[in-house]
């Protein structure tokens, strides 16, 4: 028997027969009839806006119910979506930071899945503090006398302003007036936590008589802020931590230390500069550090104070505290992230961020090289790819001169005259790919680095999804 065909009108069907139609009635008990009548209605509308332009247009129920579906399917996506981060830059921002190890990704499904004892203590039967679960692990870690922990590093340090300047100054070096992403000011976090700046010294040279000439009744605190993400060179000078620890002490202020980026270990043992840690910045006698979770730690988001006890004890009856506080999931994989710097000579075995920074140049040309081939043939005959040499950086504002030897995937046009469009159409094709792809083009070509590339066979088994790109305007598309 020949199968029905689907009845195809000149007039648009009504929205209850597309509901009725086998397509329709699945979407109805996925989406909902709510949302899949608002679709048939979108998908209608879209039709009779092109109708006025083409003729002899005809309504196929069942491929509207399929637009419609398609629709919903789209929309019901996640806008968090997973990414090959192929940019080079370890430490995205824009994609997330750093990439959590499996032990913390289980600890924060079981925070998840189940009730926890976040604020309960279960052997005493009695309330408990949340920060308890992370506390003795940055003690332990960091040589701190007691620990605090905020949602991030913005947080900490608004937290720490506000318990000790509210009201009162607060010394820094102009030198040291740090701006991060998103148009943080370390000037507009001190005025909303009510404390008045006082600048010292100009921004290439401050000296420690800045700092003394500066305290008066009023002042509140002396704040250092590590310049992880600018460096000022030349004819240049910064007041050691050292010398300002000795200074705040004696005129009875705390010494509040920024290191945001916050490494727990020496860096070196990866290949990269010398980063201070918080280890060393406690040493040198600072009252109070502040960092980051979700930076060179390799953790969630997470804003750490480690310090004095007596003066975590004041941050800690502030009220802003409960505000700022951290939420169970990522209390959950910070505390299985800090266990594993328990045992810092496996740290790459198990900590991604640290697994990235240990890569090898030659480990990472093998990874493009299993790649290239399949690469090419996705891209098409008017592209040339190659494996070559290129350099990462740390990225988030950490080691901001710091570069990686690399190597990459780079696809560049063989018409180097449409290279530019040919390049963006590329990329946009690899970015519409289920599982983004996303690279940076530079010097005339599409650069995929390789040193973030952990699924291999998941980012060969969606190439050939790879659209047919559109070739510039006013060129045919001569595409293979």
């Amino acid at each position: 028997m020949n199968e029905a065909r689907p009845e195809r009108t000149k007039r648009p069907p009504p929205v209850d027969q597309v509901l009725r139609t086998d397509i329709g009635t699945v979407a109805s008990e996925r989406f909902g009839h709510p949302a899949t009548v608002e679709a048939i209605r979108r998908t209608l509308a879209c039709l009779r806006a092109s109708s006025q332009t083409h003729t002899n247009v005809l309504y196929d129920a069942d491929a509207i119910a399929r637009q419609a579906s398609a629709l919903l399917e789209r929309e019901d996506r996640s806008s968090i979506r997973r990414i090959f981060n192929l940019t080079g830059t370890v430490l995205h921002t824009n994609l997330g930071r750093a990439i959590l190890p499996e032990s913390a990704i289980a600890a924060a499904v079981e925070a998840m899945r189940f009730p926890v004892a976040l604020e309960f203590d279960v052997e005493g039967g009695a309330r408990g503090e949340r920060d308890d679960h992370v506390r003795g692990l940055i003690r332990e870690l960091t040589g701190a006398e007691d620990a605090a922990i905020v949602n991030n590093n913005a947080g900490a340090v608004l937290l720490v302003l506000n318990t000790f300047g509210a009201g009162r100054e607060a010394i820094v070096s102009r030198g040291e007036l740090i701006e991060i992403g998103g148009s943080f000011r370390l000037p507009d976090i001190m005025a909303r936590a009510g404390a008045h700046l006082i600048e010292v010294g100009t921004t290439n040279r401050t000296h420690l008589r800045d700092y003394e000439d500066a305290i008066t009744s009023d002042t509140g605190l002396i704040m250092k802020a590590h310049t992880s993400n600018f460096v000022i060179q030349g004819f240049a000078k910064s007041v050691p931590a050292s010398e300002l620890a000795t200074l705040a002490h004696t005129r009875g202020l705390p010494l509040i230390h920024d290191l945001g980026s916050g490494a727990l270990i020496d860096l070196s043992r990866f290949g990269l500069a010398s980063e201070p840690t918080v280890r060393q910045a406690l040493a040198e006698g600072a009252g109070l550090v502040t960092f980051s979770g979700d930076k060179l730690l390799g953790g969630p988001q997470a804003g750490l104070i480690a310090g004095a006890r007596d003066l975590i004890a004041r941050v800690a009856k502030n009220p802003m505290k409960r505000a700022l506080r951290i939420d169970k999931i990522r209390l959950a994989a910070l505390e299985a992230v800090l266990k594993l710097y328990r045992n810092p000579d496996r740290l790459a075995e198990h900590l991604p961020t640290a697994r990235y920074f240990a890569r090898t140049k030659p480990e990472i040309a093998a990874i493009g090289a299993r790649l290239q081939e399949a690469v090419a043939t996705a891209a098409g005959a008017n592209y040339v790819v190659t494996v070559a040499d290129c350099t990462s950086q740390i990225g988030s504002g950490a080691l901001p001169l710091e570069k990686l030897a690399s190597a990459s995937i780079t696809i560049r046009p063989r018409d180097r005259k449409q290279g530019g469009r040919r390049l963006t159409a590329l990329a946009a094709a690899f970015r519409s790919l289920p599982i983004p792809v996303i690279g940076h083009i530079e010097d005339g070509a599409l650069i995929f680095d390789m040193r973030c590339m952990d699924d291999e066979d998941g980012f060969l088994a969606q190439l050939p999804e790879l659209s047919d790109v559109p070739a510039p305007k006013d060129e045919p598309n001569v595409l293979a």
